[in-house]
C-alpha cells in the first residue's frame, strides 16, 4: 500500500510540476485521530518544485492520486499542508491476509547476549529478576529481527564474596545442608553471606578505620588459599556452589529463562591473567611497585585501572577479558551485548577499550544494555543486611495472588482447579514479566505488585484478559474461521472507522519490533501491545463479531479478532510472556 502510493506521488509531482523527488524522501505517517483520513503525506519537501501554497500543493497531489489510483486513494482531505489520505477498504483487507514471512537466518549476523550473572554467594532478588527478564526479552526480540543469537551467562563463582559464606558455614555451620535445613541451596549459603556481615560487623569495633576485621583477613586468606589450589578449600567450594547452582536452575524455570552456554568466573580469571600478562609484555599495560598491574587510559579521557591486585589476585575485570577471550574462541561473534545495572556504565567504558586493545574485532563496538535499579514503595535492597525482596518469594507470591484474583472474578466458573493454579501462574508471572518490562529499561521503577495484577490498565492480566477473550470467541465460532480465507471472501466489505484503526495498529506489529530490536528496547513490544488490546477492546465494545450484519462480515471480524490474538500472544511471546487461553 505505501509503497503504491510513494510511487505515485513519485510520478505525480513529475507529471505536475516536472521535478524529480527521491521515493526514499517522501514521508508517511498515520492520519492523527482528530482528521478524517488513515495516512498523511508530508508536501512541505515538494514545495520548491510546485512553486505553490502548501494547501494548493496538496490539494493538487490529493486530485492526482484519487485519480491514477482509486483502488488505493478513495478521498482527500488537506489540513495546513498535510495530505490526508483516506484508503480503500480493499487494501486494509489486503493488509490483514497478507503475513509477514521472515527470512532464512543462516547468513545472519551472530549476536550474543550476556544476562543475568549472579554472585554464588546469595539467592537471586528483585534486581536480578529485572536483568534477567529484560536479557530474556532482548535474545527473543534480536532474534526476531533477523539475528542468531547465543544467550550466554557468567556466574561469579569465586572472589571474596564466596569466601565469606564458606567462612560462615565452615565456622558456624556444623555441617548443615540444604536438606537438613529444608531449604533451597541459594537461599542457605545467602543465609551464611548475611551471617558473615553480621559477625563482621561486631568484631569491628576497636579495629582501626581502615583495616580488616580478624574474620575479613581470614576470607581474604581463604581467597589466596583458593587460587593456590588448596584441596580442602577448593572441595568446600565445589560442594556449597554446587547447593547454589541447584537453587538458581529452579528459579531460572519459574521464570522461563534459558541459557545456551553458562561460563564460570573460576574457569575464566586464569586465561585473563594470562591475557593482562602478555598485554604488559607487549607494553600495553604497566605494573607499578607493589606489583600490581595497570591500565593508562588517560589518553582515552579515562583514569588508570587496576587489572592484577599486588598479591596476584584478579579483579572483575580480569575476568571480563578472560570470558571475552573464551567467547570469541567459542562463537564467531559479531555483536556483543551485556546486559548489567546502569552502575557499571565506567566498568563497560574501559572493558571496550581494553578489548580493543588486545585485538577483540567487536570490542571497540561491545553494547552495554544498561538498565535502571528496581526500587520498592520502602526503598532500596541490600544484601548484606538480609533486605533482599527474594525472586523465589516474589514469583510466589504473584502466583498466589493472581489465583485470589482471578478465582474472585471467575466464581462461576467450570475451570477445574488444576487448571486455574496454571492460568494463575501464567497470570502472575505475566503481570511481574510486563510490569517490569513495560518501563522504558534505561529508568530507574518503582516495583508494585499490587498495582502489577490489576486487571484494568496498562497491565500484563489485562492483556492476557483480552486475549482469552478472543480465544473465547474463536471457540465458539470455529467452523466460521478458516485460515485459507482469501481477499474475495470480502471483496464487497466496506470497513468502519474502528475495523481500519485495528488493521493499521496489526500493521505496526514489526516495525515496532524491529524499532525495539534497534533501540534494544523491550518496553517498545509492551507498550505497543497494551494499545492494540485497547484498540480491540473498542472495536469490540462497539461492534459485534458473532451477530454481525452478514456472513462475509461475521467472517471478516473473526478472521480480524483471530489475526489480532495471534500479534497480541507473538508480542507477548517476546516478552517472555505466556498467554492462557481461558481465564
Amino acid at each position: 500500500m505505501e509503497e503504491k502510493i510513494i510511487n505515485a506521488v513519485v510520478n505525480g509531482i513529475k507529471e505536475l510540476w516536472g521535478g524529480n523527488v527521491d521515493a526514499g524522501k517522501i514521508l508517511l505517517q498515520n492520519t492523527r485521530g482528530e482528521f478524517k483520513g488513515n495516512i498523511t503525506v508530508l508536501v512541505f519537501p515538494f514545495l520548491k518544485l510546485s512553486k505553490l501554497s502548501p494547501d494548493q500543493t496538496a490539494g493538487a497531489l490529493g486530485e492526482y492520486l484519487r485519480k491514477v489510483c482509486p483502488d488505493v486513494v478513495t478521498d482527500f482531505n488537506v489540513i495546513k499542508g498535510f495530505l490526508n489520505l483516506v484508503i480503500a477498504s480493499k487494501c486494509w483487507i489486503e493488509t490483514l491476509l497478507n503475513d509477514y514471512i521472515d527470512e532464512d537466518r543462516d547468513e545472519k549476523p551472530l549476536v550474543m547476549i550476556e544476562f543475568s550473572s549472579p554472585n554464588t554467594n546469595k539467592p537471586l532478588h528483585l534486581g536480578h529478576v529485572r536483568n534477567n527478564l529484560l536479557g530474556e526479552s532482548l535474545s527473543r526480540i534480536v532474534e526476531a529481527c533477523g539475528n542468531r543469537v547465543v544467550k550466554t551467562n557468567i556466574v561469579n563463582d569465586r572472589g571474596i564474596h564466596i569466601c565469606k559464606s564458606m567462612l560462615a558455614w565452615k565456622l558456624w555451620g556444623n555441617g548443615e545442608t540444604p536438606e537438613s535445613a529444608g531449604k533451597k541451596g541459594d537461599h542457605l549459603i545467602g543465609d551464611y553471606y548475611v551471617m558473615f556481615s553480621q559477625k563482621d560487623k561486631e568484631q569491628e569495633v576497636g579495629v582501626e578505620e581502615g583495616e580488616d576485621t580478624p574474620l575479613m583477613k581470614e576470607a581474604r586468606e581463604m581467597l589466596v588459599r583458593w587460587e593456590q589450589g588448596d584441596k580442602d578449600i577448593r572441595e568446600l567450594w565445589a560442594k556449597m556452589n554446587g547447593w547454589v547452582y541447584e537453587g538458581f536452575g529452579e528459579t531460572y524455570k519459574a521464570l522461563g529463562v534459558s541459557f545456551d552456554k553458562i561460563y564460570y568466573e573460576s574457569d575464566t580469571y586464569l586465561v585473563g591473567k594470562d591475557l593482562v600478562l602478555q598485554g604488559l609484555e607487549k607494553g600495553l599495560f604497566y605494573r607499578r611497585d607493589d606489583g600490581s598491574v595497570w591500565a593508562d587510559l588517560k589518553g582515552d579521557g579515562l583514569d588508570e585501572k587496576l587489572l592484577l591486585r599486588s598479591d596476584g589476585t584478579s579483579v572483575y575485570m580480569t575476568q571480563d577479558i578472560g570470558t571475552a577471550s573464551l567467547r570469541f574462541k567459542d562463537y564467531p561473534i559479531d555483536k556483543m551485548i551485556y546486559v548489567v545495572g546502569n552502575e557499571q556504565n565506567y566498568h563497560f567504558q574501559v572493558l571496550s577499550i581494553l578489548l580493543d586493545r588486545l585485538g577483540f574485532k567487536w570490542g571497540k563496538d561491545l553494547v552495554h544494555f544498561s538498565y535502571g535499579m528496581v526500587e520498592l514503595p520502602n526503598g532500596k535492597m541490600k544484601s548484606r543486611e538480609g533486605t533482599v525482596v527474594d525472586a523465589d518469594d516474589l514469583i510466589a507470591t504473584m502466583i498466589d495472588e493472581a489465583y485470589d484474583v482471578s478465582r474472585e472474578l471467575s466464581k462461576n466458573s467450570d475451570i477445574a482447579e488444576d487448571e486455574a493454579r496454571e492460568i494463575a501462574r501464567k497470570v502472575g508471572l505475566g503481570a511481574l514479566k510486563y510490569f517490569i518490562l513495560k518501563v522504558d529499561a534505561r529508568k530507574n521503577m518503582l516495583f508494585n505488585p499490587a498495582e502489577s495484577i490489576d486487571f484494568n490498565g496498562n497491565t500484563g492480566p489485562f492483556i492476557q484478559y483480552a486475549y482469552a477473550r478472543i480465544q473465547s470467541i474463536l471457540r465458539k465460532a470455529k467452523e466460521h474461521v478458516d485460515s485459507s480465507l482469501e481477499y474475495d471472501s470480502f471483496k464487497g466489505i466496506e470497513l468502519n472507522d474502528k475495523e481500519v484503526s485495528l488493521i493499521q495498529k496489526f500493521k505496526a506489529f514489526r516495525p515496532t519490533v524491529l524499532q525495539a530490536g534497534r533501540e534494544y528496547n523491550p518496553s517498545l513490544i509492551a507498550n505497543y501491545c497494551y494499545e492494540l488490546t485497547k484498540e480491540f477492546n473498542q472495536f469490540y465494545h462497539d461492534y459485534s463479531i458473532l451477530n454481525a450484519e452478514s456472513e462475509e462480515l461475521r467472517g471478516f471480524r473473526l478472521l480480524l479478532a483471530k489475526k489480532i490474538g495471534n500479534t497480541i500472544a507473538q508480542g507477548m511471546y517476546l516478552l517472555g510472556i505466556e498467554m492462557p487461553e481461558r481465564m
